[in-house]
């Protein structure tokens, strides 16, 4: 069983995704496993969290494109088991109002980041988000 950790995914756009996954990899995530779209990945989600002998993801990322209450309905949705778990949850979206920043946060984001149209302010939120990531990363974690 691999213990390594490993950053969850949750995108709706293959393409977007395979996008992400390379830019996290470029600044030195970990491996990165997309769970595809919202009912598959809530299934998995579920399933993974609540089986105690599981490796759970060290992050989850989501980045819903489907329509603009994606993210949130897919936080509040997992978000309860993610806590009780310890496993951070981050939401990607563009730019947007302070309002919808707030809304994720009280449902429970550790953290937004920004889904920018330019590739050098991507690539610098790509970075953020895995220095996040490692900051946030428990110092007792198996297979570090």
């Amino acid at each position: 069983m691999d213990n390594a950790p490993y950053v969850a995914l949750i995108d709706d756009d293959q393409h977007s995704a395979t996008l992400l996954t390379r830019m996290l990899v470029a600044h030195g995530a970990p491996r990165i496993q997309w769970y595809g779209d919202t009912a598959t990945a809530r299934s998995t989600i579920t399933a993974t969290l609540s089986d105690p002998v599981a490796i759970w993801p060290s992050l989850i990322i989501i980045d819903l494109k489907a329509h603009s209450q994606a993210n949130i309905e897919f936080l509040r949705s997992i978000q309860p088991l993610a806590y009780q778990k310890g496993v951070n949850t981050v939401v990607m979206l563009p730019p947007c109002e302070r309002q919808q920043r707030e809304a994720l946060e009280d449902a429970g984001a550790s953290a937004i980041f920004i889904r920018h149209a330019a590739l050098d302010a991507y690539r610098r939120e790509a970075a953020s988000l895995v220095s996040f990531w490692a900051r946030s990363q428990r110092l007792d974690a198996v297979g570090m």
